[in-house]
């Protein structure tokens, strides 16, 4: 496979420097602002969770300590949800626009984003539905639609901009199965709490004390690394490193669902849940191996919802995962290069230049969240794995860290509003960095060279409630070393969402 180097001007760098450091500055004096005020704000409103499920287990603000806050807000809706009935009809719409300007890039590569200027439209859209069988079992099924485009088709980028992208262009765009699962609740207390019903549960009430399990096919971040100010694309944040630990390589095909069963304990204080999942034939796959005794991947997470602020909510969650699968390793690939002993030889590194064999992956991940005030909530992420097995479900990224703020509208007078502002450091191990710097080609990297640095982010929003369920939010991000690469970029994308809660 021949390797292209394409050389590309300058023109444009030094007005999209100019203007990436006004805006930085902008956000900057924006971020000030809004901690200087936190601490002169009358409790009075709670911190709106915009997280994608109020199923999962109780946000600081339902349980942790004293004073408590009051409840959360659900998103208003086009249509009300009726709260008296065993079944569950519900939908979304989500449309991301985004663009870049051009930016600097000394070379590009088959896997580059492109340094020059590009716009694309992403959409996805939900059919949510269920059915309450009896008081502790129900049936839920999610159909899903998924299109439009992404910048440079996805690529070039460990932290993409577009969480709602479709990874792989030639997927169909027909409505799929996207959740399918049987949801089973065992009382473990007569105690009840109340829950919240939405799309991942039917449930009015819940034990205090229970073991729930699903079965099914689902996301995994339905369940996991869930943070309630940083996980949610419709009305949050959307780049891949804000919304998940880029580093938890979970279980999932291109469309980002698995098939699986979870087990979730949860007690008053705190939770513990487990999930089998499977995974795909090849990195970035759409098919599943249904081979569980052979290619397989489980998840563990702690959860304790208690701050680390006297007398202010918060949760800390401890992340284990394991991976096993059909992953190249990148110390091999590099090696089979060098020494010209690949069953096929290539003119560049190749992760996939292997024969069928089972290798293990892992890694580990913290994700906090701390009530500041009723209306401000900071977050942060740490992530990490072994780095030496092919990236192979989510992106490429080793190690992460992650913090921001999320602010509720109630904050001035608008409780449907949202606005946040957060930062990303991406990073990735010795081994992937001397297979990408060889010429090597992951399934989002690859510029054909790499002068390492890590890719730094900074993403903002706001989140306007228009009209009952049309929210309007214009974004922007601005990226350091594009692909981990400090001869490219920096990179600034603006954008622009339209959702609707139907």
């Amino acid at each position: 496979m021949a390797l292209a180097l394409t050389p590309l001007h300058h023109k444009g760098k030094t007005a999209t420097k100019a203007a990436s450091t006004a805006l930085l500055r902008i956000l900057c004096a924006h971020l000030a602002v809004l901690l200087m005020h936190a601490s002169f704000v009358p409790p009075a409103l709670a911190q709106n969770s915009a997280a994608p499920s109020s199923t999962k287990p109780e946000t600081p603000t339902q349980l942790n300590a004293a004073p408590a806050d009051p409840p959360p807000d659900d998103p208003e809706s086009m249509f009300p949800h009726f709260k008296d009935t065993r079944f569950w009809l519900t939908g979304q719409a989500n449309f991301i626009f985004q663009t870049h300007p051009p930016f600097h890039a000394d070379y590009s590569g088959p896997n580059s984003l492109n340094p020059n200027y590009e716009k694309a439209t992403s959409r996805v859209m939900t059919l949510y539905t269920g059915v309450r069988l009896n008081n502790s079992t129900e049936l839920l099924v999610d159909i899903e639609e998924a299109g439009g485009s992404a910048l440079t088709q996805g690529l070039g980028l460990a932290g993409n901009t577009d969480l709602d992208i479709v990874r792989n262009p030639l997927l169909s765009k027909a409505p799929y199965l996207g959740r399918g699962m049987i949801h089973k609740v065992f009382a473990l207390s007569k105690d009840k709490v109340e829950n919240t019903r939405s799309f991942l549960s039917l449930f009015n009430e819940l034990p205090r004390r229970r073991l729930e399990f699903r079965f099914g096919k689902f996301s995994m971040p339905d369940f996991f690394d869930v943070n309630s100010v940083g996980s949610d694309t419709h009305l949050q944040f959307i780049n891949w490193t804000t919304d998940n630990n880029g580093a938890y390589d979970y279980a999932a095909d291109t469309r980002g669902y698995t098939v699986g069963l979870t087990a979730d304990y949860e007690d008053r204080n705190w939770g513990f849940r487990f999930a089998e999942a499977l995974m795909p034939k090849v990195a970035n796959g759409i098919d599943l191996v249904y081979r569980p005794w052979q290619v397989h991947a489980e998840n563990f997470e702690y959860e304790l919802r208690h701050g680390v602020i006297p007398k202010k909510a918060g949760v800390v969650r401890l992340l284990a995962y394991t991976n096993y699968a059909n992953m190249g390793i990148y110390r091999a690939a590099v090696a089979q290069f060098e020494n010209h002993s690949a069953p096929v030889p290539e003119l560049v590194p190749e992760i996939t230049n292997h024969p069928w064999h089972i290798t293990r992956k892992y890694g580990f991940g913290i994700n906090l969240e701390q009530n500041l005030t009723q209306y401000l909530t900071a977050f942060a992420r740490f992530g990490w794995d072994n780095g030496k097995t092919e990236s192979f479900a989510y992106t490429e990224v080793d190690q992460t860290f992650a913090e921001g703020l999320g602010a509720n509208g109630a904050w001035w007078h608008r409780k449907q509003d949202r606005a946040g502002i957060a930062f990303i450091s991406n990073a990735i191990k010795k081994d992937h960095q001397t297979y990408l710097a060889d010429g090597g080609l992951g399934f989002l990297l690859g510029d054909g060279r790499l002068n390492y640095d890590r890719e730094n982010i900074v993403e903002s929003y706001y989140t306007l409630h228009a009209w009952r369920g049309i929210y309007l939010a214009p974004g922007l991000q601005h990226i350091n070393n594009p692909g981990y690469n400090r001869d490219r970029g920096p990179v600034l994308v603006p954008s622009f969402r339209a959702h609707i809660e139907f």
